[in-house]
């Protein structure tokens, strides 16, 4: 019973250093350069957890070049890769559940 109790608390210290793991991310960091009025550093860590629950770290790093060169999403959307295709479907979810659960922050 002890050594449980000892991993809870365990738990529960180092529980919230993770989202600083998170803060450190690529769309955030994208996200906190950006010119965009809404890039609050609320939202724009909002987007960086959800960018780690719903993309991988690849295509966090893609996704992150759009904030400097929007065009670039375009060329990816209408890409005839295979990976690029792929890549816009994980991203489509991502969008909805980034506007689903960060959409309030703006």
């Amino acid at each position: 019973m002890k050594h449980v109790l000892v991993a809870l608390l365990l738990a529960a210290v180092t529980l919230p250093a993770v989202p600083h793991i998170a803060e450190a991310g690529p769309m955030k960091r994208a996200c906190l350069k950006s010119d965009r009025k809404a890039a609050s550093r609320r939202m724009c860590r909002c987007m960086q957890q959800v960018a780690d629950r719903e993309l991988r770290s690849g295509d966090q790093k893609l996704a992150a070049t759009f904030f400097k060169d929007p065009h670039k999403a375009q060329e990816v959307r209408q890409s005839d890769r295979l990976s690029h295709e792929r890549f816009w479907k994980r991203y489509k979810e991502f969008s909805a559940t980034f506007a689903a659960t960060c959409g309030h922050l703006n």
